[in-house]
Order: C-alpha cells, then structure tokens, then sequence
C-alpha cells in the first residue's frame, strides 16, 4: 500500500522499546512538526481550495496526537526532552527540487509529506506489532492508521494539483532516493525516523 521500497529493520522495533522515553519525545515532535507543516502550506497556498479544507481538520488532528503522546509520557512518569535534528527529514527536503515555479515547490512540499507521513505509518505498524507491551500495540496501532490517511491524502493533493502522471514520476524518484537514505542512515531507536 504504501510504496516504501526498504522496509524498516527489525532491529529497530527493540532498540525502540529499549528507549522509549526518547521514541515517545521524538515521536511527539514528529506530531508538532506535521501540524506546522499543515499550517505553512495553508498560509503559503491559501488558493489551493481543496488542500486548505483538507489540511485544516489534520492541523487538530496532528496537535491533538502531540498531546496524546504528551499524555503517554505523563503515564509512564517520562518527561519529554529536547527536539533533535530529524536527519531523515531534513534529506528529504535538500532533495527536494529548486524551482523558480510555484506550483512546482508546492508538489514538492506535498510528496515530502506524503513520504514522511508513509515511513511514520510503517515505523508505527511495526511498534504495533513487535513491541511487547499491549497498551503500546494499541496506542501505536491508532497512529499507523492515521498515518495511512494523511499518506494518501498528500499523494492524492499531489496527483490533482500536479497531473498523475508527472506526479508519478517524480514519487518514484522519491521512493529511490528513500529507499538509499534508510540505507546509509543509521539504525537508532531514539526517533521515529
């Protein structure tokens, strides 16, 4: 379903649960971080109709996951800790496209997004199914699904603003380059990506 060319290493799913006060912090700036990117594409494409009606209930949704992992953390007795430079995301937008063409950053931005929003639903589909602890199947379980929707909500704004099938070159140039980027990236249970 969702096109991620290297799935996540299963080493990861234990590394994670070893370190889950820093899983759930970086989990819960991954939330903060996905509604502000809503709110920017809001503000910098307030004509993109559709996109706005669509991106203003995730902007709620995404907050309201920030406090439910804040929620989390509170139940376990951890506290939440620093952001950390996210490397993961940050490769995603140098590879993003320079263009002096509006609608062209505006794809872009949408299929960062849209990857993003898929390795986070794979990431969250195997703490739901490999970690041991059954609140935590359940509570990452609610998240995967989430995740799904907002994947396929980007791809799809990303298709009807940009055309299908250019749309679908470029996403398979993202999918590559993610797949090479999982690769060199190093295996680490504190973040989510």
């Amino acid at each position: 379903m969702l096109g991620l060319k290297l799935p996540t290493d299963p080493r990861w799913v234990n590394l994670a649960e070893k370190s889950l006060e820093e899983i759930l912090t970086d989990h819960a700036y991954c939330e903060q971080k996905a509604a502000t990117s809503c709110i920017s594409l809001i503000q910098a494409y307030p004509e993109r109709e559709r996109m706005v009606r669509e991106l203003a209930p995730i902007v709620t949704e995404e907050w309201g996951h920030f406090r439910l992992v804040l929620q989390e953390l509170d139940k376990r007795g951890l506290k939440l800790g620093k952001q950390r430079k996210d490397e993961y995301v940050n490769a995603l937008l140098d590879f993003m496209k320079e263009t002096g063409a509006k609608n062209e950053r505006f794809i872009e931005r949408l299929l960062v997004c849209a990857l993003i929003e898929a390795r986070s639903c794979e990431r969250f589909r195997v703490l739901s199914l490999g970690i041991q602890d059954d609140e935590l199947k359940e509570f990452y379980h609610k998240f995967m699904v989430a995740e799904a929707a907002h994947y396929r909500l980007f791809l799809d704004l990303a298709e009807e603003y940009g055309g299908k099938e250019k749309v679908k070159n470029r996403w398979e140039e993202y999918l590559e380059f993610e797949k090479e980027l999982m690769q060199r990236l190093e295996i680490r249970g504190d973040r989510v990506h």
